[in-house]
């Protein structure tokens, strides 16, 4: 039997995080190795991340694609308050352009 609420039961809010960083061409190899092993496993430890994604869109620009979709913001949160991420962050910061934004994005199981 459905609930009355069904629709509402279905719907999720989600924090996507989307966009480009902007590294120095001769760094953009380097950033993205050092940004999936760090990102990647912790990410996956957290079960409040539903995926995450770091891409070299284009070496010779430096230009790398950010794609992370997490179930709250509380997850997010966990994620860039650990000591790792926080020391990725600390370290690459000053050197990138980040042109990545944050999304709220109501998530709607299709139930399929």
């Amino acid at each position: 039997m459905n609930s009355p609420n069904k629709l509402q039961d279905d719907a999720r809010t989600a924090v996507i995080i989307a966009g480009r960083v902007f590294v120095p061409a001769e760094d953009v190899e380097t950033f993205v190795a050092e940004a999936r092993a760090t990102s990647y496993p912790l990410a996956a430890a957290n079960p409040g991340n539903v995926m995450i994604s770091f891409c070299v869109e284009d070496a010779a620009t430096g230009t790398v694609t950010v794609l992370e979709q997490w179930a709250s913001q509380q997850a997010l949160d966990r994620h860039v308050a650990t000591p790792e991420i926080t020391a990725l962050l600390t370290k690459w910061g000053p050197r990138i352009r980040n042109e990545v934004r944050r999304f709220d994005a109501g998530e709607k199981d299709s139930g399929a």
